[in-house]
Order: C-alpha cells, then structure tokens, then sequence
C-alpha cells in the first residue's frame, strides 16, 4: 500500500479508531449526516489496515483509487446525492470478479489478472454507493478450512495472531474483526462463513442458497455455493441482505430483546458429541439465557445416522461438481488459465486432496451413482428430518455451536484435536454442513469467549427462504448475548 495517509487527512489517531470501529450502519449514518466524509472514515480504515498488515487479510488494496472514490463520494454527498451506503468501504473476498481491481481466487498464476466485470454482488453494493475496499485473502480456490494460503501467507486472528482464523473466507473474517472494514463479502460452500465467523467472533450470515446472486464468484459447487456476509453486528447483516436482493421491504423490527414465543430447537446428539467442553458449557449457558429471555428451547433427534447422512452427501457433492464448475467459470469469464494449469499450481497437500476426491477416477472421488443418489436421495431425507423440527413441531431456527472448538494454533492445523479426539480439519464444518447440505440460511453469532479469550460462536439454522425472519429473531438473540468489539 502506498503512503497517501498524510496527504489525504489530519484526522488525530484516537479520532481514526474511534472511527474505524463504527459499523456499516453506523458509518453510513455518520456520512449521510454529514458528522464525518468518506475520505476521512476511509484514511481511518486504511491506518488500520497499515496497522495490522500482519495478518495478511487482504491480497490488494489500490490506495489511489479508493481514496479517488471516497472523494468522488463526497462531492456527490454535496451535490444531494442520496444511496445507502454512499462512501462507505467494503471488503470483497478475492474470489469475487472486481473490474479494475486484482482478482487472485487465491492463486499466484491469477495474482496479477485484472478482470473487467464486477460480480453480480459487488455491482450491487456499488449501485448502492459502497466502495469496495480491497480484496481479501483466501484459500487457494476457496478449498480449505484453516485460512492458509501458500502464495499470500496465512491469515491470522486478529483475536490471537497465533491462531487460525478459519476458511475460506479467511481474510474478511480478520478484516472486519480488526475494522479494517464494517463488513466484507465472503462466500459459503460448506462453512467458510460461518466458521470464520465463529472463530474470529464476529456476525457471519449465510442466506438461502440461491437468495443472494452468485455470477462472477468463483465457484466450487453449483449445488452448494453461496454468497454472504461478515459484519459486526446483525443490523448490517441485515442492510446487505437487503441492498444484494434488492429487496427495499424489510420486516420490522421491535427492538425488544425478549424471545417469548420464540420456538427453538437443538439437537444435542448430532451437535454436542464432538466438541469441546467449554464450547458445550458455553453453549449451554447461551440456551439458558435464551430460556430466560422467553424462549421455548427444546430438544430434538434428528436420527442416529444424521451426520454420517450430511457428510457423506454433502462432501460427495462438493467434490463431484468442483472441475465441471470452475471450467465453466473459467470458460464464462475468459479468465486467463485453465483447471489443468490451475491443478497443477496448487500447493502440494492441496493438489494431493485434488486428486483423491476431484479428479475422475481419484480413489476417492465420487461416482455418477453417488452423486445422483446425494442428490435424489439423500438431501431431500435430510430436509425432511429438518422439517420434523421446523414444520412438525414448530421451531423457527435450530441452534447448535458454529464449530466444535474454538480457533486452533496456527502450528497446530494439522494435527488438530477435538474433545481429546485427533481429527481432519474437515471436521471444523461438522456443525455447518447441516445447513449447506440443503441450502437453508444460516447465521453464526458471537456467543462469548473461552478463558483464553477466544470467541465462542453459537448458529442458527433456519427454514428455507426465510432468511428475513433469521436476521430479526438473530437482531433479538444478539442483544441477548452482545457483540464483541474489534480488536483496535
């Protein structure tokens, strides 16, 4: 990043923190109101940018042109221009086509390919006058679920920089962890929201898959992939949902931080087995105060075979439909490189899983057969056993701990343990999988910190397209539980 800092403000490092920290919302409202300028809130999240360059949450950043555009923003402000998020930045993940701006999807043969078309999602944003920050680190191809990335360094925790931050939307979970921006798009095929989410203790929000455009995202499956979004807190969760829709209706809020009438269900069998204990005693404390503010929280089994079901199903056809999607992509976009030559750039470990479970005939690949009973078969058995919570006995959302532990030492990845148990990485998505195996909305909310001071993350599942009542009931829940802050 170039030093433009000076130039561009005389804004005092205290004043730049506390203006780094407001949230989308919040910074919207301050520049609409004319209480601060876009150039000014952007140079305060650039300075915190600079600041924690460390934790490589971002891949490229153009100072020059963000700035241009804070400007651009301000005359337009002074003229009597009118958009919801007018000025305010917004961190894109690095699989996202941005015109102009460097897209890498990860890969050092993509480092330096400059797209000319935006990706249906950051065109909305921009239509609604956001700019978009940067781009932000990765796993290569959005394959993994740590936040190591072998061209661009791993992505660390801004919470503790000596831990995981979690994947694949590594670098926009740190990044509005550490505000260097209010929020950041990301995307989730199996968890790489969510999980980052919960590691690096801020909101991440999943929609129906489907509900959010997805042309322009480098993909892994047709079937699973969807578009989301990290902030700190609901209500900006709730302000991109509604501007990448385009959905200008939103239901009402009441602003109470009751839950009474408010039916919800866990399943303890398939949710509480592997994990660690203080993640389940936190988890159940989040229940007891879910009870307390009105809640009926009770208690479901979603059958013995369930997480074998989802696993199965879900991995099988995350793996299957990975070469087929990104050639598309590649075809669609013309972007410069093909899935040959992006197989054989990748990163050993990674290039090895390729070739077990991607390419046709790896010995662990999924066959036609598979893949079409996945589909047939097995989704629409685990919506139905969803169903026996959400349409047999009422529940709106179903809750269970974002990950079964929280955020693992980064030299610790490999090995990693669970419940005194050595498991893969995989298992990291074992609570997320339930949702993406069939597309439902699911959000991960901040539900405390363990005594070592890591974030604690609890997720709510919802019913199909119900993604509006998801964010008013999570608006409900998160003044229950609080937010955490950004790490300033």
């Amino acid at each position: 990043m170039k030093d433009t800092m000076a130039a561009s403000t005389n804004t005092s490092g205290s004043q730049a923190l506390g203006l780094a920290s407001l949230g989308l919302a919040a910074a919207a409202g301050a520049i609409r109101r004319g209480e601060t300028t876009s150039e000014t809130y952007t140079t305060a999240l650039l300075r915190q940018a600079r600041a924690h360059a460390d934790l490589n949450a971002f891949i490229a950043i153009d100072e020059d042109a963000l700035l241009d555009g804070a400007r651009s923003a301000d005359k337009a402000r002074a003229a009597g221009a009118e958009a919801p998020l007018l000025g305010v930045p917004v961190g894109v993940k690095d699989s996202y086509l941005t015109a102009g701006l460097a897209t890498s999807i990860g890969l050092e043969r993509l480092a330096r390919y400059v797209p000319t078309e935006d990706a249906d999602a950051v065109g909305a944003i921009k239509d609604a006058g956001a700019l978009v920050f940067g781009k932000n680190n990765l796993v290569e191809m959005s394959y993994g679920l740590t936040g190591h990335n072998e061209r661009f360094g791993q992505v660390k925790n801004p919470r503790a920089p000596d831990r995981v931050t979690g994947g694949s939307s590594s670098g926009s979970a740190a990044s509005v962890a550490a505000a260097m921006v209010p929020a950041s798009l990301g995307g989730d095929t199996v968890g790489s929201i969510r999980v980052p989410a919960s590691f690096c203790g801020v909101v991440g929000f999943k929609p129906t898959t489907g509900r959010w455009p997805r042309s322009g995202v480098a993909p892994i499956s047709h079937t699973l992939d969807t578009t989301g979004v990290f902030a700190r807190n609901v209500e900006d969760c709730a302000l991109l949902d509604q501007i990448v829709t385009r959905e200008h209706a939103a239901e009402s809020d009441d602003g109470e931080a009751n839950l009474v009438g408010a039916r919800l269900a866990f399943a303890p069998r398939q949710f509480l087995e592997l994990v660690d204990p203080e993640v389940e005693d936190r988890f159940r404390e989040v229940v007891r105060q879910l009870k307390d503010a009105g809640a009926e929280v009770f208690e479901v089994d979603l059958g013995k075979d369930f997480n074998s079901l989802i696993q199965v199903a879900t991995w099988g056809i995350f793996a299957h439909e990975t070469q087929g999607a990104i050639s598309e992509f590649l075809a669609l976009h013309k972007i410069p490189t093909t899935f040959d030559e992006i197989y054989e750039g990748l990163k050993p470990q990674l290039r090895q899983a390729w070739e077990h479970i991607v390419l046709p005939g790896g010995a662990g690949a999924t066959s036609v057969q598979q893949y079409k009973a996945a589909l047939d078969v097995s989704r629409p058995e685990i919506l139905r056993r969803l169903n026996q919570a959400f349409v047999n006995q009422g529940a709106i959302a179903i809750l269970q701990p974002t990950t079964p532990c929280t955020a693992p030492l980064i030299g610790e990845q490999e090995g990693l343990r669970i419940a005194d148990q050595e498991v893969s990485t995989l298992a990291l998505a074992n609570h997320t999988l339930s949702a993406s195996s069939v597309g439902l909305p699911g959000i991960s909310l901040p539900a405390g910190l363990s005594r070592a001071g890591l974030p604690i993350g609890v997720e709510l599942d919802a019913p199909l397209a119900s993604d509006r009542a998801l964010l008013n009931l999570s608006r409900r829940i998160e003044r229950i539980l609080g937010t955490l802050p950004p790490t300033l």
